[in-house]
């Protein structure tokens, strides 16, 4: 499945799924086996780990502050992956994938409320401001982003000023605004870890 991960390279043609729809190696193109119950739980949270780029530890982690929370756990899982400022970056459209807003992030290009932030994981809470360091506005791939915003559109819970460099975290987002994880069964994850 595409999950999106190299960023421009994903919407062109280059993109490894476009060429070859198969799993790699001499067996790739053999028919598989059907999937398990147990297999089908872990490819979808494999899925989201591999979507935000959190290892195995720190996605346990997040899973556990969910099923604190009140609500539902798999929504609230999700909730939380969306708020770290690596994935906040990206969604205001100041990289062009999860990953790459992640370097920014720990090369310290980002600060939050005024205050320089280089972790990822750090969650952003409504009412933040998210600014691009004065002396990293001129770089560009912060710029070549900036011009594929216009393009790609906001999400409902950001506000970003293109001109001042400058977002805004405005409401912690609900599962329905959450569109590019459509495809993420929030369930299967959560009856992983509830074995």
């Amino acid at each position: 499945m595409k999950l999106f991960l190299k960023g421009d390279r994903c919407y062109a043609g280059k993109c490894a799924l476009d060429r070859r729809a198969y799993a790699p190696g001499q067996h790739g193109q053999a028919r598989g086996k059907k999937p398990t119950e147990y297999g089908i739980q872990l490819r979808e949270k494999q899925k989201a780990r591999r979507m935000y780029g959190v290892l195995e530890v720190q996605f346990r982690r997040y899973f556990d502050q969910a099923v604190r929370k009140k609500g539902v756990a798999g929504e609230n899982l999700l909730i939380l992956l969306e708020r770290r400022l690596d994935n906040v970056v990206f969604q205001l459209g100041l990289a062009s994938s999860r990953a790459e807003a992640r370097q920014l992030v720990n090369h310290g290009h980002f600060t939050v409320n005024g205050r320089k932030v280089n972790i990822p994981s750090y969650l952003v809470r409504p009412e933040d401001t998210i600014e691009i360091e004065d002396k990293s506005k001129s770089l560009v791939v912060i710029k070549e982003a900036l011009k594929e915003y216009g393009k790609s559109g906001l999400v409902p819970w950001l506000n970003l000023d293109p001109d001042t460099m400058k977002g805004k975290f405005l409401v912690v987002p609900r599962r329905s605004d959450i569109t590019d994880l459509a495809d993420i069964k929030e369930q299967m994850i959560v009856e992983l870890y509830s074995k």
